[in-house]
């Protein structure tokens, strides 16, 4: 507990103010489930197969359960309804069009603009300040990979690494290339006129370098008065922490405010698998204390420089949500700093979101949204995720638990 806020994440009561007895209930047995490896194991495999075979009832199934557990509604105007009740508890809303794994010129034109229609829609409500966007729905997989490959073939800063790849680039890539910074750029450009602040989204490590190097372009492009572009920062690997201060050193030479958001990560296990498979060093931390020692260094470097760095800090650890609150209290900053931001998953640790939110926090919930069938992927890692997280399924199902009990249902 912090004593100057009495901030506490176990107050039930504020955690599920949100939730109806009913909602309740069927967050209790969705988080039970999930609980089971063998039925999260069968799960993964029969429900994508299901969705392809159009197996009756299979989308009536998952809407009523994972789906409205954790997925905003299939489009931009069912989200309203979650965004409104999150706004009673000041809760705010980051939007993402949860469409993945679609390529192809028309695929990266269409996301292009679905992104700009949740800019604009966005724009229209005073409760959603940010959205993300995943390069990997505006360019080819394989170009992210010959980049990031030709970019580690060279020493150097990352811009200067970043141009020697695209001139290693045939004629073709580059024009293909040069497509891909176009529609970052565009989408970036509206978000700024409209002041929305657009997430870009980490991605395996092994096309992550090109994406650093956009975003930081990106930052020095439109980060210049205000912060409209974010990079996302996965702790999980052990070179990010000298990244992040690599990346405020850039913002200080080139004069622009780094966006950082600062995740734990979403690809450990086929990052470990991919490394191993190919013999190369892994870039996950050797344990999970590595990890978290890094990511709470980070939020104390950012804390340090706030004139500097915009924070969001997008965590499922308590400790590092509650030790963000108190490095504010020591250098006697406000808990609802421009600078400083909290975000947690929509469907999980609500005990987070609302407690911050009580205690006067700028925080946000992510919402995807996006038909049943092409959010598929982002439901099976929230299933995953929950099911091999340490000790998330039980606290989750613990909290429930004794809400149910302070509810008496």
């Amino acid at each position: 507990m912090n004593e100057k806020t009495n901030l506490s994440f176990d107050d039930t009561e504020c955690a599920f103010a949100a939730r109806t007895n009913k909602e309740l209930k069927k967050a209790h047995f969705l988080f039970a489930a999930m609980g089971k490896p063998w039925l999260v194991k069968l799960g993964l495999k029969l429900t994508p197969l299901a969705i392809r075979w159009r197996i009756p009832f299979t989308g009536a199934i998952i809407r009523k359960t994972i789906f409205q557990q954790f997925v905003g509604g299939e489009t931009l105007q069912e989200t309203a309804r979650v965004a409104d009740k999150l706004e009673k508890y000041n809760v705010q809303v980051i939007l993402d069009y949860g469409v993945e794994g679609k390529e192809g010129e028309a695929n990266f034109e269409q996301a292009r603009d679905e992104f700009k229609k949740v800019i604009e829609y966005a724009a229209t409500q005073a409760n959603i300040p940010f959205m993300s966007v995943k390069v990997t729905g505006f360019a080819r997989f394989s170009l992210l990979e010959k980049m990031d490959e030709q970019m580690n073939a060279v020493s150097g800063t990352l811009m200067k690494r970043y141009l020697a790849a695209v001139e290693n680039l045939t004629l073709a890539e580059k024009e293909e290339w040069h497509k891909v910074r176009l529609r970052v750029l565009q989408v970036c450009e509206l978000a700024a006129a409209k002041n929305i602040g657009v997430l870009i989204d980490a991605e395996e490590t092994w096309i992550q370098d090109p994406v650093d190097a956009l975003t930081i372009l990106m930052m020095d492009t439109f980060n210049k008065d205000k912060v409209v572009v974010y990079n996302t920062l996965q702790l999980y690997r052990h070179d990010r922490l000298q990244f992040l201060k690599d990346s405020f050193t850039a913002a200080v030479e080139r004069n622009f405010i780094l966006g950082a958001k600062l995740v734990r990560g979403a690809y450990m296990e086929k990052e470990r698998n991919r490394a191993a498979a190919m013999q190369y060093a892994s870039p996950i931390q050797p344990d999970k204390a590595c990890a978290d020692a890094d990511y709470n260094a980070a939020v104390k470097f950012c804390i340090e420089h706030l004139d500097r760095v915009a924070l969001i800090v997008a965590s499922h650890n308590e400790y590092s949500n509650l030790y963000t609150t108190e490095l504010l209290d020591q250098k006697g900053l406000p808990h609802h700093h421009p600078h400083v931001h909290f975000s947690q998953l929509y469907g999980m640790s609500d005990n987070i979101t609302f407690n911050l939110a009580s205690s006067g926090c700028s925080v946000s919930k992510y919402l995807p949204f996006g038909p049943i069938k092409d959010v598929i992927p982002y439901l099976m890692r929230r299933a995953q995720e929950n099911s091999s997280v340490s000790g998330q399924t039980g606290r989750e199902l613990g909290l429930i638990k004794k809400e149910m009990k302070r509810r008496e249902i």
